[in-house]
Formats: structure tokens, sequence, C-alpha cells
């Protein structure tokens, strides 16, 4: 449902949270995973970074997406802190709580992730864009990280057991992006399980709607009310 500018804020009927997002930013795409997850609405905007609306600048301190407006004084700009926060709010899936494992440990290896795995990933995507001569060495780096992941499919269904957990949604934009970066290679890896995992997220009817592609919202000024609902 598409929302008119005159509607946005006066209709009491939609007092829902408001996401900046950019379609293709990984950030962004677990943040609107975790949302549809969550079974709950949102206004979704979606935005280009070089024409930042002035409201969401207005608000915002990292002048970055994704970022979630709840209301004027309680606005979220860390993907995981968005993740979880819909998801404490609706978890009809037990994301948070997967068996034999606790959210402090998913949030352990997430945080390493985020710094180590996503710096050797942009060190490989840069040193193939650019026809480096130390591919090979930087894909490396990174498999320390897929290997790890390999097994722990191996033992079990997704990463934290045989239920789907917050850790699957949060490192799976980026096992997207190291897919990637040598599509030849990655189809032949070692890695059966963790291609086998990708796929069932990336031919999911979840996948295709939450990489939707929507008009910007700087340029139409219309709100899309989104989610699995």
């Amino acid at each position: 449902m598409v929302l008119d500018k005159d509607d946005q804020m006066t209709n009491a009927q939609y007092p829902l949270p408001i996401l900046y997002s950019l379609r293709h930013c990984p950030y962004a795409m677990r943040a609107r995973i975790a949302i549809f997850k969550s079974k709950q609405a949102i206004l979704l905007r979606d935005i280009k970074l070089a024409n930042k609306p002035e409201e969401m600048l207005a608000l915002s301190q990292n002048k970055t997406v994704p970022m979630l407006v709840v209301s004027e004084s309680e606005v979220i700009e860390e993907s995981i802190d968005i993740m979880i926060k819909m998801l404490i709010d609706h978890d009809p899936h037990n994301l948070l709580q997967p068996p034999q494992s606790t959210l402090s440990e998913m949030l352990i290896i997430i945080h390493r992730y985020d710094l180590q795995f996503k710096e050797a990933l942009n060190a490989y995507r840069c040193s193939k864009r650019y026809q480096e001569n130390n591919v090979v060495e930087l894909r490396a780096a990174c498999e320390v990280f897929i290997e790890e992941l390999e097994q722990r499919l191996t033992s079990h269904r997704f990463l934290m057991s045989d239920c789907e957990s917050l850790l699957d949604i949060a490192l799976m934009p980026f096992i997207r992006q190291f897919s990637k970066v040598e599509r030849q290679w990655y189809q032949k890896s070692p890695y059966p399980k963790l291609r086998a995992w990708l796929n069932s997220y990336l031919q999911s009817p979840m996948f295709t709607k939450v990489m939707a592609k929507h008009d910007l919202w700087v340029e139409c000024h219309r709100d899309i009310i989104w989610g699995d609902i």
C-alpha cells in the first residue's frame, strides 16, 4: 500500500515506524529481513546516498542507512539494533531464542563478522574489481570465516541450530556479497552446505519481497506500508 504525501504524518490510522533504506546495502537488507520476519508493518522510504532527504538528515547522527524512526525521541541507526528492536516487539519464529544458544552468543559472533569478516570481504571485493594480483590471498582471508560457517552447517541446518536465528539473517547479506565476487570459483568451492543455505534464502519469496524495487522517496514523497502483514 502506498500513502500520498498529504496522508503520511496526519493519518492516525498509520502510526508506524519509518525505515530509511537503500535497496542493495547489506546492512539495510538485514534490517528489512528482520522486519519482514517480525510480521510488523513499517513505512518504507528508499533513498539514494547521493541525495539524502532533509527529513532523514534532521534526525540522523550517522547520516546513513538503515535508520528506523520509531518516534521523534527514538531513532535507531545501527542495523543490529533495528533487528533486535523489531524482533523483541514480535518474534514469531523465535529468531532471538534459538535452541541451545543465547542472544549474547549470537551478538558476539555477529560483531566479529561485522568487523573482521567485513574488512576481509571489502579488501577481496576491491582486489577483484581493480584486477589486482592478490585476489587469491585475500579470498583465503575470507575463507577462514566461510569455513567456520560451513562447519556449523555440517552440524545443523542453520548457523546456530536446526532452527533459523538472528545469526542467519544478520550474516546472509554479507555471504551473498562474498558469493558474487568470483562466481565461477564460488560455485565450485568446497562449501556445499553454505551454498545450499544461501540459495534457500536467495530463492525464497521472502527475499523477493525484501529486494523489491521501489520509487525513491525523495523523488515521489510516497510512503510504502511494508512488511509481511
